[in-house]
């Protein structure tokens, strides 16, 4: 924030005996985006049980108080030798040994093997003291109390060695990692219940007009659905934040504010519309007098200028109330503004380590053009055309066309100086649709 004092909207001083800090105006979006970021902080941990760990993210490291596998071990259904024992052994001429003892798995310590004997194995059961190898099953031929091998393995030979996955007190995982499906195996194998993570974002969420209504209301007389209330708990989920729906306040400043309290238990508050400069946009004042702090209003891009950045008692430290964006109420607007910043806060709270999109470089299939001044997000289908990969601009980029959304495969960062782009030229792309990614071929 810069340290400059402007007058406040509530007398010379925006209230009695009260200073309020400039807001600052028409930032790029990278300034937007820093000034986000340092705002943001990384929510406190909770301790959960395996299931509930899923997709989030480590708060602590885990050390490992085992050694796995505990003992060397068959990693094969076969028989337990020395290999001394089977040199030489071939197909044509099988080494006949006598079958000892079998040792399941699960078994305790099994008795130490005989030389020039074998022992029945299964997998995953610990090998007897003495034995060096084992044989698979498919290379054998089990007679009557004996076992023609008919291979000759070397030592190690389908041996899993004791900690060759873990040694006891080997760093297993790092704070800050996400847990998916092998560290949630991990930990079970570790023998961890329960695992200390970094908090789910909970976000308020603040749909404002007189014009709106559910999804199953009366849409007659110029009224619209409220879209964007949908849309942003979805992205929210997406990201395995937890929002909280605050309905749709009508455009009266007792309204908004009824609703708005309602979400200053949330770590994030979202409005959608009512942030502008219309008549009936009250959602900063009221957030003004809410104890809201705004960073910023109005940020260089297309589309998406009419975004607000703020927090609540900001000076209350670990106390600090929500962080604060209000959200333009053009759908692709919103979409969008959430995608550029309110995205990025919510995986930092969540402790996430990366932030942001996969990139990539496209060429461009059609020209561009715009007038410069501000970057714009053009919202692109792309293919692959051999080892390149073409950008196509989704069709009409209007706020308000949300097909341009759900049609994009990436967003292109047309440079807000530029004002032309030829077909072919290349630029960034972030990339929002994962099967994009995804391959037609496994590759093997």
């Amino acid at each position: 924030m810069p340290k400059n004092w402007a007058l406040g909207r509530g007398g010379a001083r925006g209230g009695p005996g009260r200073y309020v800090p400039a807001v600052r105006s028409g930032i790029t979006p990278r300034e937007a985006l820093d000034c986000v970021l340092a705002e943001t902080p990384v929510l406190r941990s909770e301790t959960v049980s395996l299931p509930e760990a899923l997709g989030r993210v480590l708060a602590e490291p885990v050390d490992s108080t085992r050694v796995l596998p505990p003992a060397d071990n068959s990693a094969m259904d076969g028989f337990a030798v020395r290999a001394a024992d089977c040199a030489g052994a071939t197909a044509e001429a099988p080494v006949v040994l006598p079958v000892a003892f079998e040792i399941p798995a699960g078994a305790s310590t099994p008795p130490a093997l005989p030389g020039g004997r074998a022992a029945r194995i299964l997998t995953g059961a610990p090998l007897p003291p003495g034995a060096d190898a084992v044989v698979r099953q498919e290379d054998t031929q089990r007679r009557d109390g004996e076992v023609a091998v008919r291979v000759a393995p070397p030592p190690g030979e389908h041996v899993r060695r004791a900690g060759e996955d873990v040694e006891d007190g080997e760093r297993v995982l790092e704070a800050g990692g996400r847990v998916g499906p092998a560290q949630l195996g991990m930990l079970a194998s570790l023998g961890r219940g329960f695992v200390a993570v970094h908090q789910r974002p909970r976000v308020a969420i603040l749909s404002g007009g007189d014009e709106l209504v559910e999804p199953d209301g009366d849409v007659s007389g110029g009224r619209i659905v409220s879209s964007n209330s949908w849309a942003l708990a979805a992205q929210c989920r997406e990201l395995g934040a937890e929002p909280v729906y605050l309905g749709i306040a009508r455009d009266t400043p007792q309204d908004i504010e009824r609703r708005l309290r309602g979400g200053l238990g949330a770590d994030l508050l979202v409005s959608s519309a009512g942030v502008s400069v219309g008549d009936r946009d009250f959602v900063r004042d009221v957030l003004e007098k809410l104890g809201c702090r705004l960073s910023f209003w109005g940020v260089n891009m297309k589309p998406g200028y009419p975004l607000a950045f703020g927090r609540i008692d900001p000076e209350r430290g670990d106390a600090a109330g929500p962080l604060v964006f209000g959200l333009p109420g053009n759908p692709v607007s919103a979409m969008m503004t959430f995608e550029q910043f309110v995205r990025p806060a919510l995986l930092k709270l969540a402790g996430a380590s990366r932030l942001f999109r996969p990139r990539l470089r496209a060429r461009l299939a059609e020209p561009l053009r715009k007038k410069p001044g501000r970057l714009h997000f053009v919202r692109v289908t792309l293919a692959r055309e051999g080892e390149r990969v073409v950008a196509r601009s989704t069709g009409n980029q209007s706020s308000g066309v949300q097909k341009s959304m759900t049609r994009a495969d990436g967003v292109l960062l047309f440079d807000a100086e530029a004002t032309e782009w030829p077909a072919g030229h290349e630029a960034w792309v972030q990339v929002l649709d994962p099967d994009f990614l995804a391959s037609d071929d496994a590759g093997f």
